[in-house]
């Protein structure tokens, strides 16, 4: 990623060019920047596809369609951003604030407690079971989750 204060065409061109992934330039603000790195990563984890698959599970990058042993599962936005998220970070173990902090950005950081992310795994957990997949979110008592097959 390439971050510059010049702003041409012509810049910007040479840089992807030269094999960049990104390029943006100043003033910019943080939250973009932060969207563009995740947003780099999910690619780079995707390995160039547009598919991330892990076992059962796959979901395609650009419909946003998930499926599971080859079914489409209906995801709500904030669960299929949880699932790419563990995905993406598998063997890894992720708290409840960075999770928080992912889906919801960072004004999460005022509320009181996570417990509504317990909610939206449950859910997820439900409809990848229905349709026969099996459980890979593992709770970490008292820190968070591990997405793993363990």
């Amino acid at each position: 990623m390439i971050v510059s204060a010049k702003n041409s065409l012509d810049d910007k061109i040479k840089g992807l060019d030269m094999g960049a992934d990104d390029y943006i330039t100043k003033p910019f603000h943080l939250a973009e920047l932060n969207s563009r790195i995740k947003s780099l990563a999910r690619r780079r984890q995707a390995e160039g596809t547009n598919e991330l698959v892990f076992n059962e599970i796959k979901i395609n990058i650009d419909s946003g369609e998930v499926s599971v042993n080859g079914k489409l599962i209906d995801l709500t936005r904030k669960e299929y951003e949880i699932l790419l998220y563990f995905i993406v970070n598998k063997n890894k173990l992720i708290t409840r604030e960075s999770i928080a902090e992912h889906v919801w950005g960072d004004n999460i950081s005022y509320v009181d407690n996570f417990d509504f992310i317990y909610s939206h795994i449950k859910n997820l957990r439900k409809k990848i079971d229905l349709n026969k997949g099996k459980n890979y979110l593992h709770n970490i008592y008292g820190i968070g989750y591990k997405f793993s097959e363990r």
